[in-house]
């Protein structure tokens, strides 16, 4: 695998490392060693798929507050999106930044999204499939997310949105849950309620 680090600190660009033949081509798309090796979390907690029927459709922006915060790793299978991270780790230089990267069936890529990130993607064709591996199970006790369109945020989405969920659309704006969102996400608080976690799992 081909890691390329992005301007938001431990968010990888991942591209494959090709072994093509006749047939085709072979690569590896996932390996613990590797992540490790690049300071990245291998754990794997779930497997999810995402099909979208629609060009235009946005899923987004989801995150996961600690204990359960998740790394992601995704890539499109079918069709093609945009995906957006938002680093959301308030010691960060980067805090509030974000980055846009292609996905597609064409290029294989796939993106590496730390923990304590937003995350969310618009697809660019029908008939789109996406691919997730998460680091944490899925916690709604844990769950929140941004507006897809908060001035705040300032994310540029390259087509106007066709679909999107009533529960996306519900998201309150990021100035009104600022304060609750820098606490909860802080690494302290996020390291103790982590600890406190794995100490009575």
């Amino acid at each position: 695998m081909i890691f390329v680090e992005t301007g938001l600190e431990g968010a990888f660009v991942i591209d494959l490392e090709r072994r093509e033949d006749s047939r085709g081509f072979f690569a590896r798309e996932f390996c613990q060693d590797e992540f490790r090796a690049k300071g990245l979390k291998p754990l794997i907690a779930q497997a999810n798929l995402a099909y979208s029927k629609s060009t235009g459709t946005l899923r987004g922006m989801h995150f996961q507050y600690p204990p359960s915060a998740e790394t992601k790793l995704v890539r499109c299978v079918r069709g093609a999106i945009v995906d957006i991270i938002v680093d959301l780790r308030p010691e960060s230089p980067t805090f509030l930044k974000h980055i846009e990267v292609e996905l597609s069936e064409d290029n294989w890529r796939a993106l590496y999204v730390p923990e304590r990130f937003a995350h969310g993607y618009q697809t660019l064709r029908d008939n789109t499939v996406t691919s997730y591996h998460v680091g944490a199970f899925y916690a709604p006790q844990c769950e929140g997310g941004l507006l897809y369109n908060d001035p705040d945020l300032g994310l540029t989405w390259p087509l106007p949105v066709s679909v999107i969920s009533e529960k996306d659309l519900g998201f309150a704006p990021y100035r009104r849950i600022m304060p609750e969102l820098k606490r909860r996400m802080s690494a302290l608080d996020g390291d103790r309620t982590g600890a406190l976690s794995m100490s009575t799992a």
